[in-house]
């Protein structure tokens, strides 16, 4: 996987807002990978918490593609506490994103063939 964001968590942050961090994070990836900015969040998989995160906390999230569909692209997400001191990560939580190609009406429309292809070649 690839480290997609840091994140210093505040008080404010605790909570819902993971959420948020990793559709962003997720969102950055599927833009980039497709070359287009016009893709749209249709799914956020359970998002399963493993260990607490406290103000102070560094984060890390990472991200890789799983799946290139025809107008969709598929992202496995983990969300990292980074130990400042020692360098060590925990899996703090982790979700599955899908995201989809659209144009400017919203309607889905193709990715390109060469990512694709980009994708299937890196899989073999």
């Amino acid at each position: 996987m690839d480290l997609l964001s840091k994140k210093i968590v505040m008080g404010k942050d605790i909570g819902i807002h993971g959420m948020a961090w990793m559709d962003e994070a997720a969102a950055s990836l599927a833009t980039e990978y497709c070359k287009t900015p016009n893709m749209v969040t249709v799914r956020i998989g359970e998002l399963v918490f493993q260990k607490p995160l406290k103000a102070g906390h560094h984060l890390r999230i990472y991200g890789e593609v799983t799946k290139v569909g025809n107008s969709s692209i598929s992202i496995s997400l983990e969300a990292k506490r980074y130990n400042l001191y020692s360098g060590e990560e925990v899996v703090v939580c982790n979700t599955n994103s899908t995201f989809v190609r659209v144009d400017e009406d919203g309607s889905p429309t193709p990715i390109d063939d060469s990512i694709r292809k980009n994708f299937e070649a890196s899989k073999k």
